[in-house]
């Protein structure tokens, strides 16, 4: 959490020290403390604002534009309650006191809205040789190429992250060392990164055989070429909910057929439909998989996903599908770089 004491002033401050506070500030608020840190008010731009049409100078106390009765809370009032309160009062920060009426935290709706951490691994494939994207994978792997200012693995694994997810393994084959060189252990994000070495291309399950242990909990696979805006936590409530062995995300697809299509009977015409749309489900290239059905995975040879639910389907395990209609791109071709490249602004950037 950002340092909330930096909001703290005292009564003598002025005006204009109060506002200083409130713009160095991320939390954009001054809260008014005694010397024993008792609330005595809360300041925003908007009180300042409103005092100078009152004639206040910028050299009058603080207190002169403080809010004497700021909406608090307590530290044992739940994460849904406190939600509910700045909602209720449309707040973005609320004071949390304890018994005698001394500030012990602020408590913001950025903080209580962000997912909590995530301990479900993460497996992202970035071994593929990106042959459609010749030339441009020549000198440079299909995952770092870069849309916008950012290669396509490293805006996969922010969306993740700001899902609340922290461990992650990267699949890697052609062109590795580029790879690990970008990203090594993940700490300039945070995270934790470690690298699955395929000595030859295993396919999109393949792969998962390298993992150093099997993982305790259910783990998303993603192709490391793709542009999405899907809810990965909405998809792993999906899973649980479901009690699914495997979750394949599926993107809906409509083509349209821009002839007339006709049925006939032997030689006869029945019907002509103009441009017909044709509407079907297709593989997103993103996957939730309990652990257990990695057993079903041989251990040195190629093996696709569509191989591993084929498996799946054998066992009698449960397979679901989650349907999404997020924003989604497979960056497969040149024609689809291009399209990321003017998307990236629109989707991705604030």
């Amino acid at each position: 959490m950002k340092n909330w004491e930096e909001t703290l002033v005292y009564p003598e401050a002025t005006i204009i020290e109060a506002l200083g506070v409130i713009d160095r500030g991320a939390m954009r608020v001054a809260l008014v403390v005694g010397r024993d840190r008792t609330l005595l008010g809360v300041v925003t731009d908007g009180d300042v604002r409103r005092g100078i049409l009152r004639k206040c100078s910028l050299n009058d106390s603080v207190t002169a534009v403080m809010n004497t009765r700021p909406v608090t809370a307590e530290l044992a009032d739940s994460k849904e309650y406190l939600l509910a309160l700045m909602q209720a009062h449309g707040l973005v920060h609320v004071p949390i006191l304890d018994e005698a009426g001394r500030v012990v935290m602020l408590e913001t709706l950025e903080a209580l809205s962000r997912p909590g951490p995530r301990d479900n691994w993460v497996v992202l494939m970035a071994g593929g040789l990106g042959k459609r994207l010749a030339p441009l994978t020549e000198v440079c792997p299909k995952p770092l190429l870069r849309i916008g200012s950012k290669p396509i693995l490293e805006i996969i694994l922010e969306s993740f992250i700001q899902a609340g997810f922290s461990r992650f393994f990267l699949s890697v084959n052609y062109m590795k060392d580029m790879i690990r060189k970008y990203f090594e252990d993940g700490s300039r994000w945070g995270v934790q990164i470690e690298y699955l070495e395929e000595e030859s291309r295993l396919g999109t399950a393949g792969s998962l055989t390298l993992l150093p242990q099997v993982p305790e909990k259910p783990f998303f696979v993603m192709n490391g070429d793709l542009l999405t805006r899907i809810n990965f936590s909405h998809v792993l409530d999906f899973h649980q909910k479901h009690e699914a062995s495997a979750t394949m995300c599926v993107r809906k697809v409509e083509e349209v057929i821009p002839y007339g299509v006709v049925d006939l009977e032997h030689h006869r015409l029945v019907r002509v439909v103009e441009k017909p749309v044709n509407s079907y489900f297709v593989n997103a290239g993103i996957y939730l998989l309990d652990p257990k059905v990695l057993s079903l995975i041989p251990k040195g040879r190629y093996f696709d996903m569509t191989d591993l639910f084929r498996q799946i389907f054998d066992a009698r395990m449960t397979a679901t599908a989650f349907p999404f209609l997020d924003y989604w791109l497979d960056v497969g071709r040149m024609g689809d770089f291009q399209q990321a490249c003017q998307d990236y602004p629109k989707v991705f950037e604030p």
